[in-house]
C-alpha cells in the first residue's frame, strides 16, 4: 500500500515541481487557501490514501477528511454514511443492507470494511453502475480501499516530516445526528483522536468543520473545554432542501432549516462559536444579465471575523457554472471579487497554480 502511495508521490511530484504556494502580491492582500476536496478527487477515487498522496504532492494548504464511524468505533474517511455509491459492498455483503436498501458504514467492522474495493462515485442505472463523473478515473480499475483517520493522519504527518512541508488537515464530522441516533458520539471520538495526534490548539494547521450547528456549539462550549483543547471550527452551510441534517419534530422527521445562517443575525450567532463558514459558492454571488457579482455575505462574514471557505470548485467544463468560460475565470472571481479566504476544489493542482500567480487584481484569465 505505502509503496504504491510513494510511487504516486514521485510521479506527481516531478510533474508539479514548479508549483508553489507563495503569497500572491495582489490587491487582495491575503493568500487564498486551497483545500483539496476529498484529496485529488478529480484524478483518483475520493478519500483513498492514493488520492490524498497525490493531493499532497500538489501542495495545497489543507487536505480534507470526511469522517464516519464503523460498527467498532473506528473513524473511516469517506463522504457518506452509506457504502453504496463508492464500494462493492452489495457484491461482498449482499444481505447486509437495511430496509431502505442502503448499506451503512456503521453496520460493518473495520475488518469487514477493509475487504471492500473502492471506486469512483457511481449510481446504479439500468445498465449497471454509472459514474457520476464519466471523464474521471474509470470505475473498478486498479485497487483502492477505505482508510481510517489514523492512517491518513500518519500519512500527512509523515510526509510533512519527510518533505519539510506544512500541509494541514480539514476534517468534517459527518451527520452527528445520525450517529447519536445510533448511540454513538462521533464528535467526542474525533476530538480525542485529534488530541492524540497533536492537534490541540489553533497553532496547529487544522480546521474542524460540520454542517450541524448545535453539535459545533456542543464541541465549542462543552467537549473541547473538557478535553483541554481549542481548535478552529467552521460552520458548513447547506440548502435546507438537501436534508444534510434531520431533526425529530413531535415524532416527525424533518429537514433542519439552514436559512437562518445567512439571514439577519445569523452570522453574528455563528461567530459566537465558530471561526469560519463553509457555504455553497452560489450563496456568495448573484447574477445579473448573465454576469456574476458578489453579494454581501463575504463582507458581512469578514466584519464578524469569520473566514469564508466555499465549496466545491471543479474544473471540468461540464461542472463549471455557466457564468464562467473556464476554471481560471471561476478562481479569479472567487479570489478577487468574492475575496474568499479559501476554496475547496477537486483539482488542487490547477487551483494552486493559478492562485499562486501575481495577477495584481487584473482579469488574468
Amino acid at each position: 500500500m505505502f509503496k504504491r502511495i510513494l510511487s504516486t508521490l514521485l510521479i506527481i511530484g516531478s510533474a508539479t515541481a514548479n508549483i508553489t504556494c507563495a503569497e500572491s502580491n495582489v490587491d487582495v492582500a491575503k493568500h487564498t487557501m486551497v483545500i483539496a476536496h476529498r484529496g485529488a478527487s478529480a484524478y483518483l477515487p475520493e478519500h483513498t490514501l492514493e488520492a490524498k498522496a497525490m493531493a499532497y504532492a500538489m501542495r495545497p494548504d489543507y487536505i480534507e477528511q470526511d469522517l464516519v464511524l464503523s460498527k467498532d468505533d473506528h473513524l473511516i474517511v469517506m463522504h457518506d454514511i452509506y457504502l453504496d455509491s463508492t464500494t462493492n459492498v452489495a457484491k461482498v455483503f449482499p444481505a447486509r443492507s437495511r430496509e431502505d436498501g442502503h448499506y451503512y458504514t456503521i453496520d460493518f467492522t473495520l475488518e469487514e470494511l477493509k475487504k471492500l474495493q473502492v471506486t469512483e462515485t457511481f449510481s446504479m442505472g439500468e445498465d449497471g453502475p454509472q459514474a457520476k463523473y464519466p471523464n474521471r478515473f474509470p470505475l473498478w480499475k486498479s485497487s483502492f480501499q477505505l482508510s481510517t483517520f489514523e492512517e491518513e493522519l500518519e500519512l500527512i504527518q509523515g510526509l510533512n516530516k519527510s518533505l519539510g512541508y506544512e500541509i494541514g488537515i480539514y476534517p468534517e464530522i459527518k451527520k452527528p445526528y445520525f450517529h447519536h441516533w445510533e448511540g454513538k458520539d462521533i464528535a467526542s471520538i474525533v476530538l480525542l483522536k485529534l488530541k492524540e495526534y497533536g492537534y490541540s490548539d489553533k497553532q496547529q494547521k487544522i480546521f474542524l468543520q460540520c454542517f450541524d450547528a448545535e453539535e459545533l456549539q456542543r464541541i465549542k462550549f462543552e467537549l473541547m473545554p473538557a478535553m483541554g483543547i481549542d481548535l478552529p471550527l467552521v460552520q458548513l452551510i447547506a440548502a435546507t432542501s438537501w436534508g444534510e441534517k434531520l431533526i425529530d419534530v413531535d415524532g416527525t422527521i424533518k429537514n433542519y432549516d439552514y436559512d437562518w445562517m445567512l439571514e439577519r443575525g445569523g452570522l453574528r450567532k455563528i461567530a459566537s462559536y465558530a471561526d469560519g463558514i463553509g457555504p455553497w459558492y452560489p450563496m456568495l454571488m448573484e447574477v445579473e444579465d448573465g454576469r456574476p457579482r458578489a453579494n454581501n455575505v463575504v463582507r458581512r462574514a469578514h466584519r464578524r471575523n469569520l473566514q469564508v471557505h466555499p465549496y466545491t470548485f471543479r474544473a471540468e467544463p461540464e461542472n463549471l457554472p455557466e457564468e464562467f468560460e473556464n476554471f481560471n475565470q471561476f478562481l479569479h472571481f472567487a479570489a478577487y471579487q468574492l475575496q474568499v479566504d479559501g476554496i475547496f476544489t477537486d483539482q488542487p493542482d490547477q487551483a494552486v497554480n493559478y492562485l499562486s500567480r501575481p495577477h495584481h487584481g487584473k482579469r488574468g484569465y
